[in-house]
Formats: C-alpha cells, sequence, structure tokens
C-alpha cells in the first residue's frame, strides 16, 4: 500500500502475462474490490482471450466468492500462491519490486491523479521501451514506431 501526500492509502492491482512478461493491466486506486478485479479482468478476456488460468495471491479482492465464481463459469482455473510464498508468483513479485524501486519509492504523489498517470506511464515504459533480459533485451510489447509512408 502506498499514500498521497496527504496520507491517504492506495493499491495497486497489476497483472502480468508470464509468458511475454507484458503488464496487462494496472489498476490505481483507494480500494480495490472483487468487482474492479473483474472489471479488469473481463477487458483483458474481451481484447486477449480467456487464458486457462490466473496466478494470484490470496487477497480478498482475488479469493472473493464473485469473482472464483465469475472465473468458474469461464472456465479459468485459478492457482493461488501459498501464503507468505512470494517466490511462487515470481512474475508478478519482480515486476512489483520493480515498480517500487523505480516509481513508487521514488515519487511523492500529491493527488491519486497524478499517481495514476505517474504508475501508467512507468508501466508504458516498462512494456514498450525498457529491455528485458528474459525477452533476448527486447520490451515485452515493442512500441510501433511509424517511419513514413512513401509511394
Amino acid at each position: 500500500m502506498d499514500r498521497t501526500i496527504n496520507g491517504k492509502a492506495f493499491k495497486v492491482l497489476n497483472i502480468i502475462d508470464e509468458y511475454t512478461r507484458e503488464c496487462l493491466a494496472t489498476l490505481v486506486n483507494r480500494k480495490i474490490k472483487a468487482d474492479d478485479v473483474i472489471d479488469q479482468l473481463f477487458n483483458l478476456f474481451v481484447f486477449r482471450s480467456i487464458p486457462e488460468h490466473i496466478r494470484s495471491d490470496n487477497g480478498p479482492e482475488f479469493t472473493a466468492r464473485v469473482v472464483r465464481k465469475w472465473l468458474t463459469g469461464l472456465g479459468v482455473k485459478t492457482l493461488f500462491i501459498e501464503p507468505g510464498s512470494p517466490w511462487e508468483n515470481g512474475y508478478i513479485e519482480s515486476f512489483n519490486g520493480k515498480m517500487r524501486d523505480e516509481v513508487l519509492n521514488r515519487e511523492i504523489f500529491t493527488t491519486m491523479a497524478e499517481a495514476k498517470v505517474l504508475i501508467n506511464q512507468w508501466r508504458r515504459e516498462y512494456n514498450q521501451i525498457r529491455p528485458h533480459s528474459a525477452r533476448n533485451y527486447q520490451p515485452p510489447a515493442p512500441e510501433a514506431i511509424l517511419t513514413g509512408i512513401t509511394k
């Protein structure tokens, strides 16, 4: 949990593709509820397809009955890591650590809007610009650059 300059807490929900290492979604809010998780996953499922499984921690927003029922109805298996075993979800833990070191610990967020903008700017750089050693020093979702149209 992080805070804006006025001391009010906020949370960050990150969703990572374990294969490509791309951060598919980042949600920054004062509270993150089960409905917020469903909204994020719904958008991803519509635009990216329904995955075989989802790995997550045991936070209440993931273990909520409504989330589990919704995922089960779609045929998505849930893989919950053991409490206190972050190494079972290494990709997201690595991503969260980088986010913490490179943006959350370096910025003083004056408002929620500022936190959302700066965190999502960092996510874009992580996905589209930053080289990843696990991907042969290529970003997970390289930025498309138009070089000009010739006739």
